[in-house]
């Protein structure tokens, strides 16, 4: 029993008594909701379809659903592998009964059936409404399969009336309570506090309040008492809603929105005639054309409220060989303290920091490193990360990681989505001092070995990667860049982490790449290599390695700046006769109206000749 006093609660009532709609209104606050149909068949009934039309209507979007069809056992089996942080709802038991009496089951112990049921019940760690109607009121049926059906049910709800919590009859809408009383649930808020924000070192404008959104690894008591609260996926920043991007469910060939095809290119044409010196923004045109795609603008306006997210990972096994992982915790805490360098580079930039602490996950070359439905957990929490940076009017993410053994980790994922040989892109490992520990290297890459060679005949879906060998930073990280999609924000990515999570997401939804810049690509062939398989052209190469989202911040003033030239920067006099107000050539390129092919010159537009060199364009379409 949880601490709010009920696990599990069944909802009787007669038909078109209200019992549905107040089951829901009972787990309506969870961040997450499984809800499991029983009914079978009516495809040929449109008024059957139409009731369930409007159950569907009603559930938020956040919910799931899953069907048990006329096998019984399936729900039995689904209460009892149920975990802690999951709240089920069963809608009805009316649909199961109908399936235990199903002819074509026969003979068979239905009462066994029953039993099976409501010891799932007693037993499962979930939180569990079930729904039934209530038959018991009604006129004895006249057919036998009536009389059977009646009984059945009666039978099963006066099994589960006994195991559960509490139990509730509605009647035209009103309730009454028959044996306890649930409480509905609230969704826990979001637990926020500010951070110290360093001094930068330069003098820079005075930085928003940053706030650090730090969720526990484990699920901890609730308080009581008090209101009744569920901790259902564990931390507070995961219970955030999925309203906003409306979230049904994270599977492959998910349908996400993509940038602008036209105004990024027009942007990068536009900076041609520029009134800027020289050859202009150079690579920088690279930011300009992506923030112009992304904000579906030719003059895009530099990115003024950055969130950076900081997702701290734990590993077991090879890939954390040579790792110190006191020191990886002490910069994590240096992260939620906004301090270190992510808090200096953050305060720099204005941004505000978001931690996410994922549980530890086990070593990859034993066996797979999380189970599934940790990392479909995990994804909806990179996902509503996501949204929270556009529920608080963020218009850029930076992602960044702080993970021990990311860099083996990201190593497999590559080699396992795309072929990459893992000894020429898995990093040395780097000790204090410049120095490098070739031992360890072997270790890690003994390990990857191991892995794949260990998943070699097994499935490569996206879950089944995170699952295997990417982990649960890997998984939020991926959900993360799918959330950020939805919502249309940008997302500067370097580093392992991010690569990896590109090429995890590019398989659940293509889209996602192209809300993805990479502002440096240091000199991590790993980096590079995943990079150029997702398309990414990084903004500048100076070689920078300063860790995982640490680049992309250190390089972000550059890159803000070029944005805004751009947008700020009028056209060059000396084509003003040429050139509309958009900045684009408005003048034919030869003053003839005829059709004559014997012109001296062929037609070019004015800026095509001086401007040859710049990089070419990005296809945000493609």
């Amino acid at each position: 029993m949880s601490e709010d006093r009920w696990n599990t609660v069944l909802v009787l009532g007669g038909i078109r008594s209200g019992k549905s709609g107040f089951a829901e209104s009972l787990i309506s606050g969870a961040p997450s909701v499984r809800y499991v149909a029983t009914a079978v068949g009516g495809e040929d009934d449109p008024e059957w379809q139409a009731r369930i039309e409007e159950h569907q209507r009603r559930r938020p979007q956040s919910w799931t659903t899953e069907e048990t069809g006329a096998e019984p056992a399936t729900l039995t089996e689904l209460l009892r592998q149920a975990g802690p942080d999951e709240t089920v709802l069963v809608d009805d038991l009316g649909g199961w009964v109908a399936a235990v009496l199903n002819p074509a089951r026969q003979p068979n112990d239905d009462e066994a059936d029953v039993a099976a049921l409501a010891e799932a019940v007693r037993e499962t760690a979930a939180r569990v409404v079930l729904v039934s109607p209530e038959v018991g009121l009604s006129l004895v049926p006249v057919t036998p399969v009536g009389r059977a059906f009646a009984d059945a049910l009666g039978v099963t709800n006066q099994a589960l009336a006994e195991v559960c919590d509490a139990v509730a009859l509605v009647v035209a809408g009103q309730t009454t309570w028959l044996k306890g009383r649930a409480e509905p649930v609230e969704a826990p808020p979001v637990v926020s506090r500010p951070i110290a924000v360093p001094t930068p070192m330069t003098p820079a404008p005075p930085p928003p309040p940053a706030t650090v959104v730090t969720p526990v690894a484990e699920p901890e008591p609730e308080p009581e008492p008090g209101p009744a609260l569920v901790g259902a996926l564990s931390g507070a920043t995961m219970t955030l809603p999925l309203v906003s991007s409306g979230l049904t469910e994270i599977k492959p060939g998910m349908d996400l929105p993509l940038p602008s095809a036209d105004a990024g290119p027009d942007a990068r044409e536009r900076l041609a005639a520029l009134d800027l010196p020289g050859g202009g923004l150079g690579a920088l045109g690279e930011a300009v054309e992506f923030a112009a795609a992304t904000q579906s603008s030719v003059t895009p306006r530099a990115w003024t409220g950055v969130r950076v997210v900081v997702i701290g990972g734990r590993r077991a096994g090879g890939a954390v060989a040579g790792a110190d992982t006191a020191d990886v915790e002490r910069r994590i805490a240096e992260a939620e303290l906004g301090s270190g360098l992510i808090g200096r580079l953050a305060a720099q930039a204005g941004a505000d920091v978001s931690v996410l602490r994922t549980p530890a996950t086990g070593a990859m070359e034993d066996g797979p490193v999380t189970g599934e439905r940790e990392v479909e957990a995990a994804l909806r929490d990179g996902w509503r990360l996501a949204d929270a940076a556009a529920d608080a009017g963020r218009d850029v993410i930076v992602l960044a990681g702080i993970s021990a053994g990311i860099e083996a980790a990201a190593t497999a994922v590559l080699a396992a989505t795309t072929g990459a040989e893992p000894v020429a892109t898995l990093p040395r490992v780097q000790v204090p001092g410049a120095r490098f520990d070739d031992a360890a290297w072997m270790a890690q890459c003994a390990a990857v070995r191991d892995a794949l060679h260990r998943i070699r005949q097994e499935p490569r879906g996206a879950v089944d990667i995170l699952r295997q060998i990417g982990g649960l930073d890997v998984a939020v990280a991926t959900g993360l860049l799918l959330g950020a999609a939805a919502r249309r924000i940008p997302v500067l990515v370097d580093g392992p982490l991010g690569i990896a999570a590109g090429l995890v997401a590019r398989d659940l939804a293509s889209q996602t790449r192209h809300w993805c810049l990479l502002p440096e690509a240091g000199t991590l062939a790993l980096v590079k290599q995943g990079a150029d398989v997702l398309g990414l052209t990084p903004v500048l190469q100076v070689g920078l390695d300063l860790g995982e989202g640490a680049n992309a911040l250190a390089v972000l003033p550059l890159v803000r700046t070029a944005v805004a030239l751009a947008a700020a920067q009028p056209v060059h006099p000396a084509l003003l006769g040429e050139v509309g107000d958009d900045g684009l050539d408005d003048s034919p390129a030869d003053d003839d109206d005829d059709d004559d092919e014997t012109d001296d010159e062929p037609d070019l537009p004015f800026n095509t000749a001086a401007f040859n060199t710049l990089s070419p364009r990005t296809e945000w379409g493609a």
